[in-house]
């Protein structure tokens, strides 16, 4: 069981973590899209090189406390029985909370508005199916990574995966609640419209399910605890 000034320190960690993590995702994209005006390959481009190239360096920083900076990873590990139901709920409201200081941030240093909502949709089906499968692999990298016991391969594997998704995804990966939610507050190249953002929640938690009972099938017995591995 985690300890209450554990479980703060790992609090701090997610909350940081996802705000830099969301501060690269649009900081990146408004910087893409005013350095490659009107090509939007190369800003997708761009973009999921940023995002790619920080999740490694964030997780091989925090990862000593606590990278997940995901709602539905820490969903996952709750549901393997490596953290108490108290220590996702105090992890997942610290995810979400950083993700909007991230976006927030990113708006303020391209001189925008600190708040903005966003006005691109992105639905359909096609786009839908996406988001479940991008939640669905990033959830098997994690786990599938921690299983080699080197703790180092899990950054390279979630940064790698993550900016290819962008590309072989049709919602270009998002794969993550608090980054989806933080993504509505800002009307620029990474955001999205909050009317898309329920069915995109619910094929992300669709995804983690799904996930879940593939690292089940695949890893028995699961990986250690975090607490313990860490």
């Amino acid at each position: 069981m985690t300890a209450p000034a554990d479980l703060g320190r790992r609090a701090a960690a997610e909350l940081v973590g996802t705000a830099f993590l969301v501060a690269a995702v649009v900081g990146s994209g408004i910087a893409a899209s005013r350095l490659s005006p009107g090509d939007r390959g190369l800003q997708l481009l761009e973009n999921s090189i940023a995002t790619g190239a920080v999740l490694v360096a964030l997780i091989l920083a925090l990862q000593p406390v606590s990278a997940s900076f995901n709602p539905v990873v820490t969903l996952v590990e709750r549901g393997l029985g490596l953290i108490t139901s108290t220590a996702a709920a105090v992890l997942v409201v610290a995810q979400v909370m950083g993700g909007l200081v991230g976006v927030v941030v990113a708006n303020l240093m391209f001189d925008l508005d600190a708040i903005s909502v966003a006005t691109t949709h992105r639905d359909g089906g096609g786009v839908l199916l996406a988001e479940a499968v991008a939640t669905l692999g990033l959830v098997l990298v994690v786990f599938g990574s921690l299983r080699t016991g080197r703790a180092e391969t899990v950054a390279l594997a979630v940064g790698g995966y993550i900016a290819a998704a962008y590309w072989f995804t049709s919602s270009t990966s998002f794969a993550n609640p608090a980054v989806t939610v933080a993504r509505t507050l800002s009307d620029t190249f990474a955001g999205i419209a909050p009317g898309s953002v329920p069915a995109f929640l619910l094929m992300q938690l669709l995804g983690g399910a799904l996930a879940l009972a593939l690292v089940r099938l695949l890893h028995m017995p699961v990986p250690a605890p975090v607490e313990e591995s860490r």
